[in-house]
């Protein structure tokens, strides 16, 4: 089965935010294996195929007194998408899906972050996928910041959404049931 990506990260990402003069700035954590941007497709309306991108890099501000002005932006290297099956990832990164010889990043740039309440916000943002841009919004939680047991300060977020993979031009079409990704971002950033 082949899928319909993101990104994811999305963020997400995604999924920080930034701010004007007061904001902290924060790096991705994906050295330490604490950021993903996973996916799940249905495989033809009969099963799930889930998935990651490995390797992804990015940043994001965040003002606790002005969590609106929050900013973003993710870079995910789409030839590193993994579903636990050699041959499916293949196909995924051919002209079928992702075409990562001629598409060779997948961006995420915020535009806006609507803060909801009970620590839940909208973040949205240009999605660039397979050569298409698109505004996507993408559903936020804040989980929580603090200090980390090395002298750092942490801040972290999950967010999802779905993509339509017609949006974003990837040929490929499994039927309906397989049109579109849900994309799950958790991100956990570091105070620089």
């Amino acid at each position: 089965m082949k899928m319909r990506f993101i990104v994811p990260l999305i963020a997400a990402a995604g999924i920080a935010l930034s701010a004007p003069v007061s904001a902290e700035d924060y790096v991705i954590d994906t050295k330490g294996a604490h950021a993903f941007v996973q996916f799940k497709i249905s495989h033809l309306g009969y099963s799930w195929v889930l998935g990651r991108f490995n390797d992804f890099s990015g940043g994001f501000s965040y003002d606790e007194a002005n969590p609106a002005a929050s900013k973003v932006s993710v870079t995910i290297n789409p030839a590193s998408v993994d579903t636990n099956h050699a041959e499916r990832d293949k196909h995924l990164r051919s002209k079928d899906f992702l075409k990562v010889d001629e598409f060779s990043q997948i961006t995420f740039t915020s535009t806006g972050y609507e803060v909801m309440g009970d620590n839940k916000a909208v973040l949205k943002g240009d999605l660039t996928l397979h050569g298409v841009t698109k505004p996507i919004a993408i559903d936020v939680t804040h989980i929580g910041a603090g200090k980390d047991p090395w002298g750092g300060y942490r801040r972290g977020f999950e967010g999802t959404t779905k993509l339509t993979l017609k949006d974003f031009a990837i040929p490929m079409d499994l039927g309906p049931a397989s049109s579109e990704v849900e994309v799950f971002l958790s991100v956990e950033g570091i105070r620089k």
